[in-house]
């Protein structure tokens, strides 16, 4: 037999009531429910917005932008993330002049000629540029304001053949040489090797992103030489425990009748904006203009972001008026 519990009689008043009931509650859960929806879909709108005004704050326009290479030393590197140097001061004293913005950008070197010259994205670069031919075809170049040398870096424990105080290409001829890609160290090699003293000599380039990975890669025994222009080569040798820079020069008949590899820097400008172009030159006039002691505002600059004061050596007129030194002078300036 199965026993079955007959369902307890409910009164008419409490079943409207039981109904009511679950109809206030389903209510209050869809009311929840479109709640939470209006929460999720105001804190989206605010996040939208706030990331729109950003968006937009992070969008700063320039008059003009600017392009550099922050691997070279003294004229441009990086300090606690920021790029400065010899080029970028020149750089802010330009936007003075124009009273005008000037965004400054980091790009690989070989880039930036080819950049200015389509000048979409640059209107002009500075990074230790010097005027070549070829690229005085593509760009405009400011008047110049630093001549440089071609050095060589190489480690003490294997210094290569000098005559006197410098060392001469032929001294090179086999090695393996290593500098930034693009750069006119690097033209320079390629140029032995192809047409020049260094041609059928299994000499060998390599072309690395910077100056200071090419005195990298002589200490991991991927090249022998290391080809930089002669600040960045005095910079990276002073801040190294093994490294050292001579200046490289041609062969003459006689050591005496040696002469360097020199360059002239200056800052390429797009052919289409003369006003940028007339600005550099203006600027750069007045910081080449020599003082009473016939020091000019450029070489203060070379000075301080080299990390010298015009006290640590006996005299500055070898590394301020853009002349080769003896060794000598090279050791007493960074001892």
């Amino acid at each position: 037999m199965v026993y079955t519990t007959a369902p307890a009689l409910v009164s008419p008043r409490k079943q409207a009531y039981n109904i009511l009931m679950v109809k206030t509650s389903r209510r209050s859960k869809w009311r929840k429910i479109f709640s939470l929806q209006h929460i999720i879909v105001a804190v989206i709108i605010a996040a939208i917005g706030t990331g729109t005004f950003f968006f937009a704050r992070s969008i700063e326009t320039y008059d003009y932008i600017v392009e550099t290479n922050a691997f070279f030393a003294p004229f441009e590197f990086y300090d606690n993330r920021q790029i400065v140097g010899v080029d970028i001061d020149i750089i802010h004293r330009v936007a003075a002049e124009l009273n005008a913005s000037i965004d400054i950008k980091n790009v690989d070197f070989d880039l930036i000629i080819d950049n200015v010259a389509d000048g979409i994205i640059a209107d002009a670069g500075a990074a230790g540029l010097t005027i070549t031919p070829a690229r005085a075809e593509k760009v405009d170049f400011s008047i110049p304001y630093y001549t440089s040398a071609q050095y060589v870096i190489f480690d003490q424990s294997a210094v290569p053949d000098t005559r006197g105080d410098h060392v001469v290409w032929e001294a090179l001829a086999g090695k393996v040489l290593g500098s930034q890609m693009g750069s006119t160290g690097y033209l320079f090699i390629s140029d032995e090797i192809d047409n020049g003293v260094l041609q059928n000599t299994s000499t060998t380039v390599k072309g690395l992103d910077s100056h200071q990975l090419a005195a990298d890669a002589i200490n991991a025994h991927i090249i022998d030489y290391a080809i930089a222009d002669e600040l960045p080569a005095m910079f990276i040798a002073s801040k190294s425990s093994n490294l050292l820079a001579l200046p490289l020069y041609y062969q003459g008949a006689t050591p005496a009748e040696d002469y360097p590899v020199e360059e002239s820097y200056a800052i390429a400008v797009n052919k289409q904006r003369p006003e940028l172009l007339a600005a550099f030159n203006t600027v750069l006039t007045e910081m080449l203009q020599p003082d009473a002691t016939g020091t000019t505002e450029i070489d203060r600059l070379i000075l301080k972001y080299m990390g010298l004061s015009e006290d640590s050596i006996a005299t500055n007129s070898h590394l301020l008026s853009n002349q080769l030194y003896k060794r000598s002078n090279y050791e007493q300036l960074f001892q």
